[in-house]
């Protein structure tokens, strides 16, 4: 308990922060409202932020214009109201690709160090933009060289881009374009920085957690459930990152979810940071994603392959997942590339329900409500 009270005393007070504290990033007219304990963003000095060219990244992110066939947005996988997820196992693409990972939460990816679930080479979200606008394999949003000026097109003749693309990127010879594009969803998703929870309440002694919850923020804190290892910074991961943030190790994870008949292997074409490196050591290996809003995310893991929390708890407690028939059939409790933090706990019935309620006390309010991240189409006079 020891433990969980200081983790609290360091998360609400670190950095100096206070509640909604307005922090103005130099040249340009962005104010940053943080929530309490949350730093301020690193951002890119070759995009920095400012409210026009976010509006633009927010109406964009909800423009099914933008995909090659016009029948998808970025908002597709990443639905406002399921805390940027899509409630499906893998996403399908514009033109019917099943995709092979699960559709991570873009909510507070300001301060990802990484994207996608295990790239160590996508440290942007302008350079992870490019993996859904013009991946081919498998095709998202199904921007090629064929269509990519048609597309553009598309936003040229929209009287609200043509309005503002201009008037924000005034250096631009050519305002509508792919590079502005892509800083503008960036920049939107950068914005999308909240901590609305009831934990983040109960860090501003604005709300208080039930017996359970605390039991369960307890057990998650502590050497018992062992789970701050993985999910121990203010947005619950092992790999955030912030301005003036020093530069730590890269880690991802081999969490035991597979172990193909017995050799460590997991699916072909999900291998985690094995496919980038090609070292056995790292077959398996996941970017531990943040835990805010996870009671709004299901389907879990890299793959959607697990149903719920209770599931989730239940393998980490067992040391790794048992599959007992079928391809993938394997105790992952046994693979020998699985981190060692994945060693199994001792945990009771209630001790698991206790950790599931406290991950309860880490949702947001409904994202779609709010006007800042809300889709714009769905208001009258949308494309006015």
């Amino acid at each position: 308990m020891a433990l969980a009270a200081a983790l609290l005393a360091v998360s609400a007070t670190a950095f100096g922060l206070q509640a909604s504290e307005a922090l103005k990033a130099p040249n340009n007219d962005w104010n940053w409202a943080l929530p309490q304990g949350f730093p301020q963003p690193r951002v890119p000095a070759s995009n920095p932020m400012n409210r026009g060219k976010v509006a633009i990244g927010h109406r964009l992110f909800y423009d099914t214009r933008l995909s090659g066939n016009g029948t998808q947005s970025c908002s597709s996988c990443h639905l406002p109201e399921l805390a940027f997820t899509d409630g499906k196992t893998t996403p399908v693409g514009s033109t019917g690709d099943v995709l092979p990972r699960n559709a991570p939460s873009v909510a507070n990816s300001a301060y990802h160090r990484t994207f996608t679930w295990a790239n160590p080479a996508l440290t942007s979200l302008e350079s992870q933009m490019n993996v859904p606008l013009f991946g081919t394999n498998p095709v998202e949003m199904g921007v090629s060289d064929k269509n990519r000026g048609k597309i553009l097109r598309r936003i040229k003749r929209d009287r609200w881009y043509k309005k503002r693309f201009p008037k924000v990127f005034r250096w631009s010879k050519k305002p509508v374009s792919w590079f502005n594009v892509v800083r503008s969803i960036s920049a939107f998703q950068r914005s999308i920085v909240t901590g609305t929870s009831k934990y983040n309440r109960f860090l501003g002694d604005k709300a208080n957690l039930a017996s359970d919850e605390r039991r369960g923020l307890s057990l998650f804190m502590g050497e018992e459930g062992e789970c701050h290892h993985c999910h121990g910074s203010f947005i619950f991961d092992d790999q955030s990152t912030y301005a003036g943030a020093p530069v730590e190790r890269l880690k991802f994870h081999n969490t035991g979810l597979y172990n193909v008949g017995g050799t460590g292997a997991y699916p072909t074409g999900n291998q985690g940071l094995y496919e980038i490196t090609g070292k056995k050591k790292d077959m398996g290996a996941f970017r531990a994603p943040s835990l805010l809003n996870v009671a709004r995310t299901a389907p879990y893991m890299h793959d959607g392959s697990v149903k719920t929390l209770m599931d989730v708890v239940d393998i980490y407690a067992r040391g790794g997942r048992i599959i007992t028939d079928g391809p993938y059939a394997g105790d992952g409790a046994k693979n020998p590339h699985k981190d060692p933090l994945i060693s199994g706990i001792n945990l009771s019935e209630q001790d698991r329900r206790d950790i599931v309620a406290f991950l309860k006390t880490l949702t947001e309010k409904d994202y779609s409500k709010d006007p800042r991240f809300s889709d714009p189409f769905k208001k009258k006079n949308k494309r006015k």
